[in-house]
């Protein structure tokens, strides 16, 4: 952990380890088994709870930042951060290949998943996600350059203790979608004006 109580990868633990990964010099690399998935009920009926979670474990309210980049090409294949409370109470967020284009979304789980995605104009293989909860709100930011850090949800999470908070990918229908996470650090929550792109 840092001087500033910001931690990274180093506290990171799995759920549902990969058959291959590695960890150097501040990367995660990752490559995605078939079948991984993460998703609650909602229109398709299934549980899914298969999909790789690199978390660490953060006490009380937090920011989350982490850049990923990979060749999304396949239905559904999906890559960003996830934070978690259980397996009924959580919100994953990044690109999900879908309708044969990269498009930038989220779907939160508080029983039963929803889904909110929109085409995603900038590169999809190259891009970075901030997220914050604090006080029992979650602010999610894309970011396509690490300058700019526009909005992409702004939702009611559930207050806790402590969450695991993390990259998080899946590939439902193939395997062998590699990735690369870097600059991943959580820490306390920035606690920025709601529209400050900065």
């Amino acid at each position: 952990m840092a001087e500033d109580g910001r931690r990274g990868f180093e506290a990171g633990k799995w759920l549902n380890e990969p058959a291959e990964w590695s960890l150097a010099d501040e990367t995660l690399n990752v490559v995605t088994d078939h079948g991984s998935d993460f998703w609650r009920e909602t229109h398709y009926g299934f549980v899914r709870d298969s999909g790789h979670f690199f978390g660490v474990d953060v006490p009380g309210d937090f920011t989350a930042q982490v850049r990923v980049r990979g060749a999304f090409e396949a239905l559904y294949d999906q890559a960003g951060l996830m934070v978690r409370l259980d397996p009924e109470r959580w919100l994953k967020a990044g690109i999900e290949w879908t309708d044969g284009a990269p498009n930038i979304g989220s779907v939160l789980t508080l029983g039963r998943s929803d889904w909110a995605a929109s085409p995603f104009s900038g590169d999809s293989g190259d891009f970075r996600l901030r997220l914050t909860v604090s006080a029992g709100v979650l602010r999610l930011q894309v970011s396509e350059d690490g300058a700019r850090w526009p909005l992409l949800r702004l939702c009611p999470f559930p207050a806790a203790a402590s969450y695991r908070v993390g990259p998080m990918c899946c590939t439902p229908e193939r395997a062998g979608l590699k990735l690369r996470f870097s600059e991943f650090s959580v820490g306390p929550p920035l606690g920025k004006d709601l529209h400050d792109l900065g």
